[in-house]
């Protein structure tokens, strides 16, 4: 018996994969990718597509093998095992649902596979219908059923078996706009009451930010970043990130005392740990830019959108290549061909190394 304790779920690794490289001839899908998924936690893998998600999870899955590192789950090598040997499951984007099948054999179809017990049987697709909202729809085929619904089959589908790992592709792409943002709150509600590591890929920012514990950023192969939604957002370590997480004013210069020096503005405020001289990008985010006064820069106002409470302002400077994007809360007091000022505090800004 081991002297030293188990470690709180929550910040024990589940899953390590280490320098992990995938090609596809002379396309390198995976570049020497490393992370850990930790036991219990909703970890998203977000990017644009071809940045190698889907490749990643369908490793993790058993569907391809890399060419070069490894992957454990709990200490022992996930690699090893085949497909349907491995405490993992996929959720296809397409639900893959059998038509001719009630909501619950589609949901048993996997124990029934491994030949339990039809007393269990019963058992387990009844509990996993009863958390997904599902037990009245028991009888009914998919046709009958909303695309959300569909969703929730798959879902219990994949949760009966009770894997160690579910990885989601796209889950919520199929649906529209107004169920997709119920069934993110699902997703999280369920992966908090099953206890189960969830993996999802999604190239919607939105989505991995109101889902995930944590989200590792990829491009072209290679992660750019992990981190917790909010300091993801809020101090973004590469350029990528920074312009790919949300809409972001980005500045070119060089850094000085008190922020970054930019050829025609002069230095705009940020803080950060950069050497002096270095290159370096300055990120602040719309809504911490405030109108009025004399300001840090100067500009007049291009465009005014409002959007569900909130005004989108966009200024235009001279010596700056792209509009200043401003959000606002409430109607907008300023209209477009106003004269005004743009200002921001240095700790709302961040610098990033060029």
């Amino acid at each position: 018996m081991s002297a030293v304790p188990d470690a709180p779920p929550a910040s024990r690794t589940l899953v390590a994969i280490e320098g992990v490289t995938r090609r596809f001839g002379e396309v390198t899908a995976l570049d020497e990718v490393t992370l850990d998924i930790r036991q219990g936690e909703f970890f998203a893998l977000l990017g644009p597509s071809g940045c190698g998600k889907t490749t990643l999870l369908r490793i993790l899955a058993g569907f391809e093998s890399p060419d070069a590192g490894g992957v454990t789950l709990d200490g022992a090598d996930l690699l090893a095992l085949p497909p349907h040997r491995r405490p993992v499951n996929l959720m296809f984007q397409s639900y893959a649902l059998f038509p001719h099948m009630s909501v619950a054999r589609n949901v048993a179809y996997g124990l029934e596979r491994e030949k339990l017990p039809r007393a269990e049987v019963r058992s387990r697709v009844e509990e996993v219908l009863a958390t997904v909202g599902l037990g009245e729809q028991a009888n009914r085929r998919p046709h009958q059923l909303s695309g959300g619904q569909r969703q929730r089959v798959a879902l219990a589908r994949a949760i009966v078996k009770r894997p160690r790992l579910l990885l989601l592709d796209e889950p919520l792409s199929a649906l529209d706009k107004k169920v997709r943002a119920e069934m993110q709150l699902e997703l999280k509600r369920l992966q908090n009451e099953v206890g189960i590591t969830f993996v999802v890929v999604t190239h919607d920012q939105e989505e991995a930010m109101s889902l995930a514990d944590r989200i590792a950023v990829l491009q072209a192969g290679r992660v750019q970043q992990v981190d917790a939604p909010v300091p993801l957002y809020e101090r973004p370590g590469t350029p990528f990130v920074a312009g790919f997480i949300g809409a972001n004013n980005l500045f070119e210069g060089t850094v000085a005392e008190g922020g970054l020096a930019v050829p025609g503005l002069g230095t705009l405020p940020a803080e950060g740990e950069l050497a002096e001289g270095g290159r370096a990008l300055l990120g602040v985010r719309p809504e911490s830019v405030r109108l009025g006064g004399d300001g840090i820069l100067r500009g007049t106002v291009a465009d005014v959108s409002f959007y569900g409470g909130v005004s989108h302002i966009a200024v235009r400077v001279d010596g700056h290549d792209r509009p200043i994007l401003v959000a606002a809360q409430g109607p907008s007091r300023v209209e477009t061909g106003a004269e005004v000022g743009l200002d921001w505090a240095a700790a709302d800004a961040v610098l990033i190394a060029s």
